[in-house]
């Protein structure tokens, strides 16, 4: 039997992180929320986590800083960025240092999933979206 991929969800938005969490549960990911990148890394969830979902800005570290910190401490893990301030040289920079995706928020649930499946290089398997 394959293993669940573990998804983290990390965003200071409360409602954002219930939503994602939500999402990600009703299609068979396993997920945790964290409200802020210092908590996942304080976690014991950075060795079983297969994908990251972090808001660009937070109070403290950004979701970019905490993928190049993982990056340097030679544990990078598929990461998208979500934002709610999209800006192209963030974009770009997210891109060039190695994420998988940069998502507007809001986003659509089927533009998170089509990430996921980039995140993992192949297509995931999960419970269809009900029409």
């Amino acid at each position: 039997m394959p293993i669940k991929p573990s998804i983290a969800v990390i965003d200071d938005d409360e409602a954002i992180r219930d939503a994602t969490v939500g999402l990600l549960r009703s299609v068979g990911f396993i997920a945790k929320a964290f409200p802020s990148a210092e908590d996942f890394l304080n976690s014991n969830r950075i060795r079983i986590t297969t994908c990251l979902i972090a808001d660009v800005k937070m109070t403290g570290m950004s979701g970019l800083e905490l993928y190049g910190r993982l990056a340097a401490l030679g544990a990078p893990i598929p990461t998208i960025l979500i934002t709610a301030y999209p800006d192209d040289q963030t974009r770009a920079r997210a891109l060039n240092a190695g994420v998988t995706g940069y998502l507007t928020k809001p986003f659509s649930e089927r533009e998170l999933l089509d990430c996921i499946d980039l995140a993992f290089g192949h297509e995931v398997l999960y419970a269809p979206l009900k029409q």
